[in-house]
């Protein structure tokens, strides 16, 4: 799953890689080094400019909610819950498949955090003794040190409460599309482990490799089963995992010290 991940990258840096054509510099976030639900995120998606005349597609960097909403629901209390959309299904759940073929988004990530639950919790909590897992947090990124780019849905969502000129009536909201995780040797793994992401957890984002950014962006492609092929896994062995603070843990804590790898993960824990 996706349920954390860090984004310090500035838009003008984001503009570059992705290749935007258009931004609003009023709408810059911060560096965010614990990005959770709910938090507005940037996403890159090729999209018509509202009241151009020229309706051709553009590619814009946009701020958008985490946590997808359907244009379809009554409130948008549900999408705190909407983080995450399985690559496996989403051409079919109703919640996802309306975006999956048209309202596509790249989610630029420096890299993901996933949790562990330590060797002694654990124990202690198969025996049935109640007592709390210990988790140790991963920070997952390329190895070689470029953009994880999450593939993304993205909704837009009326506030049917409130008229049409407030500033809050539309809601646009995005959801991280996973994958089952790697089974193969890490690119770079920590000595001790886990040296596969399927070590971490069962599921990760889907990394979207440069190769397929245009035509996943691409708005005019909307033919479900050839869209489809686009959801595959990327090359395996692209990504790297290292242990870091427990602090990640609480989402109060953001500062580019979240992303120190330690020496070996803290004490009482699985690796």
């Amino acid at each position: 799953m996706c349920g954390r991940y860090a984004a310090s990258r500035g838009p003008e840096d984001l503009a570059g890689v992705f290749e935007v054509e258009k931004w609003e510099p009023e709408e810059s976030l911060e560096p965010d080094y614990n990005v959770a639900p709910t938090k507005e995120v940037y996403a890159v998606l090729d999209r018509p400019v509202k009241d151009a005349a020229d309706k051709r597609p553009v590619r814009q960097l946009r701020r958008l909610k985490w946590g997808l909403v359907p244009s379809w629901a009554k409130t948008p209390e549900g999408g705190a819950r909407m983080i995450n959309a399985r690559a496996e299904t989403v051409h079919e759940k109703p919640s996802y498949r309306r975006a999956f073929a048209a309202r596509r988004c790249i989610l630029p990530a420096d890299g993901y955090y996933e949790w562990v639950t330590g060797g002694q919790e654990r124990d202690l909590e198969v025996e049935g003794k109640k007592k709390r897992p210990r988790k140790q947090p991963y920070f997952v990124l390329p190895a070689d040190g470029s953009v994880f780019a999450m593939a993304g849905l993205y909704e837009f969502w009326r506030d049917r409460t409130l008229p049409d000129d407030h500033p809050q009536a539309w809601w646009t909201t995005c959801s991280v599309i996973t994958t089952e995780a790697e089974t193969s040797p890490l690119a770079v793994a920590p000595a001790d482990g886990p040296y596969a992401l399927a070590d971490i957890h069962p599921r990760m984002p889907l990394m979207l490799t440069p190769d397929r950014w245009d035509a996943w962006l691409d708005p005019t492609r909307t033919d479900v089963e050839g869209l489809r092929p686009l959801l595959e896994p990327p090359t395996e062995g692209l990504m790297r995992a290292y242990p870091v603070t427990t602090a990640v843990s609480n989402v109060r804590n953001n500062g580019a010290e979240l992303l120190k790898e330690l020496d070996g993960p803290e004490e009482g824990t699985l690796f």
